[in-house]
């Protein structure tokens, strides 16, 4: 049933955007024109409002929790020498597909305008079934600022399994997608398990978490934390990959060796961060959404999103946390003697259902500088594509679809924003492809 609804909403989407481009519209159906244009005024995010109120910027302090380094040796140990990414990248077993070779679905998915410099779709063995969905996506021109990990160039797609559907034992799992993104025609990757540590290093369960936000930094990698509690965010080391030694359903340590669901490889957490004001909520701790990271910003900052279902009537936070510019705490949030960590430049949008979120500043320029907020969010009814704003302090600007009439020109199923500064291009995801599109296109396109 769920699959059916997918093919008629990518029929209506299709629809809409044939009509856009003034193949079919009827100009005489005012009735929906109205409705169109009620719709867009609907999905304007408006100007950001600064909150700065101690009760609103305490709501976002978080508390660092490093797993300890003897718990990790022991895992280490017991498991193998650690690899990194160029080892994962040595043995990637799948190809994307470029644009060209994709499905109409496949094509649809992506943005109208600004189009999509490269377009890539994922291999047909991750497709085949609704239960994985691609939700966040960072490079190597995030982790380090000459786009380059060693001499590798890096996409890092982050992937969440259904908790209703599919096998029991991968029920709301989180992999990620390291894609080997040396030759743009020909991109290849291998899957990767998050994982945390238990019992002191004696044992590992997979992260059960929607990493609907993920941001590479130096040697760490942040995903968002969604399983009910107060974590807010979880911190897995690139340096620190284990191998897998058995096949099997199983998660964790089993007779004669280490499992992952038939996964070859997991990434235990090295940390994670604690919302202090409790478990989030619309009114509380922020249920930490999209994420990127902001090289502008001095220091470099994680700029987030708050995860809020679109049309609910709530309107979502946006807000930074700094990174430390300790050398000894690479790739950690900048955390006080406690390990407490204060949010900065925190907003207010009326924009909800958002599925990416970049802050930039080109760098250089003045720190007073307030830089332009893109947030990627979701229509406010079902199906359909979805809107990328521009926002600052006066208003919001975005796409039009070649009229007046919507703004609904961004990915359908869209998540994920993240810039690569060395090249100039956003890297995003819909909810079937893979794809980049130049910044300077997507702000020549903000009407």
């Amino acid at each position: 049933m769920k699959h059916r609804g997918r093919h008629r909403r990518r029929r209506r989407g299709a629809a809409l955007r044939a009509a856009l481009a003034g193949t079919a519209l009827a100009l005489t159906a005012t009735a929906t024109l109205i409705s169109a244009s009620q719709a867009s005024v609907a999905d304007d995010p408006g100007a950001l409002k600064p909150l700065t109120s101690s009760a609103e910027t305490g709501r976002l302090r978080v508390r660092e929790d490093l797993v300890p380094q003897r718990s990790l040796d022991r895992l280490a140990a017991a498991m193998g020498d650690p690899v990194g990414v160029g080892a994962v990248l040595q043995t990637t077993d799948r190809t994307l597909r470029r644009a060209a070779d994709c499905t109409s679905d496949d094509r649809e998915s992506l943005p109208v305008t600004p189009a999509a410099a490269h377009a890539y779709c994922w291999d047909r063995a991750d497709t085949a079934s609704a239960g994985w969905q691609p939700a966040s996506v960072t490079t190597s021109g995030d982790a380090d600022d000459d786009g380059l990990w060693g001499a590798h160039r890096v996409i890092l797609a982050g992937w969440t399994h259904s908790t209703t559907s599919g096998p029991a034992a991968e029920r709301g799992l989180a992999r990620v997608a390291f894609v080997d993104a040396a030759d743009p025609d020909r991109l290849a990757y291998r899957w990767v398990l998050l994982v945390v540590p238990v019992d002191g290093g004696r044992n590992y369960r997979g992260l059960v978490s929607g990493v609907t936000g993920m941001v590479w930094y130096q040697d760490k990698l942040l995903v968002t934390a969604r399983t009910g509690s107060a974590e807010a965010l979880y911190v897995y080391d690139l340096n620190r990959i284990q191998r897998t030694t058995a096949d099997g359903a199983a998660i964790g340590r089993v007779p004669g060796g280490w499992s992952a669901d038939g996964y070859r490889y997991v990434m235990p957490a090295v940390g994670s961060y604690r919302f202090l004001g409790g478990p989030c909520s619309a009114t509380g701790s922020p249920c930490p959404g999209a994420l990127s990271l902001d090289r502008g910003s001095v220091p470099d900052t994680l700029v987030a999103a708050e995860s809020l279902p679109s049309g609910g009537g709530h309107h979502a936070r946006l807000w930074r946390y700094p990174f430390s510019t300790d050398p000894a705490r690479g790739g950690l949030l900048a955390a006080d003697a406690s390990g407490r960590v204060d949010a900065v430049d925190l907003y207010r949008t009326r924009a909800s259902g958002i599925r990416g979120v970049l802050a930039y500043q080109p760098a250089g320029s003045s720190p007073a500088a307030r830089p332009a907020w893109y947030i990627d969010h979701l229509p406010g009814f079902m199906g359909g594509h979805g809107g990328l704003w521009r926002q600052d302090g006066r208003g919001a600007k975005a796409a039009r679809c070649g009229s007046d009439v919507t703004h609904h020109c961004w990915t359908e199923g869209g998540g994920a924003l993240s810039y690569w500064q060395e090249t100039g291009e956003v890297w995003a995801l819909s909810d079937r492809a893979l794809f980049s599109v130049p910044l300077a296109s997507i702000d020549s396109s903000l009407g």
